[in-house]
C-alpha cells in the first residue's frame, strides 16, 4: 500500500503543476526559443484520455496504438490534428484542447512506454 503522505505530496504536486499550467498560454517555445520539453509525469497524468481508446498494450484493434512513438513524430501527428489537416473529428477536438507543453509531455510519456506486442 503507498505512504499516505507520498500520495497526498503527489496530487498536491500535479494540482500544483495543473495550476501553473493552465495559467500559462499555449506554447510552441520557451523563452530561449527551444522546443517545450515534456514532463513525463505530467504525460503519464494526461494520458488517461489517450488510453480510453489506445491500448497501453501496444495492442492494434482497430486504433492505432501510440505506444513507443518517436516524441518527434507523436508532437508532429498531434499538431496536425490541432490544424485539421488529419482527418479525425475525435482527434481534432482532442488535440485542440492541448497546449504544446501537454502534447510534449504526452510525448515523453508515452515514447518511454514499450509495447508488449
Amino acid at each position: 500500500m503507498p505512504n499516505s503522505a507520498a500520495v497526498r505530496n503527489l496530487i498536491a504536486a500535479i494540482a500544483v503543476s495543473g495550476a501553473v499550467l493552465g495559467s500559462v498560454p499555449h506554447m510552441t517555445a520557451r523563452a530561449s526559443g527551444e522546443p517545450s520539453k515534456g514532463d513525463r509525469a505530467l504525460g503519464e497524468y494526461l494520458s488517461s484520455e489517450c488510453v480510453t481508446c489506445h491500448q497501453l498494450s501496444g495492442q492494434f484493434k482497430g486504433i492505432p496504438p501510440i505506444v513507443g512513438w518517436p516524441e518527434d513524430s507523436f508532437v508532429e501527428i498531434m499538431q496536425e490534428y490541432q490544424h485539421k489537416k488529419r482527418p479525425n473529428q475525435v482527434m481534432q477536438m482532442i488535440a485542440g484542447r492541448l497546449s504544446e507543453e501537454e502534447i510534449a509531455s504526452l510525448a515523453v510519456y508515452f515514447g518511454s512506454l514499450k509495447s508488449s506486442r
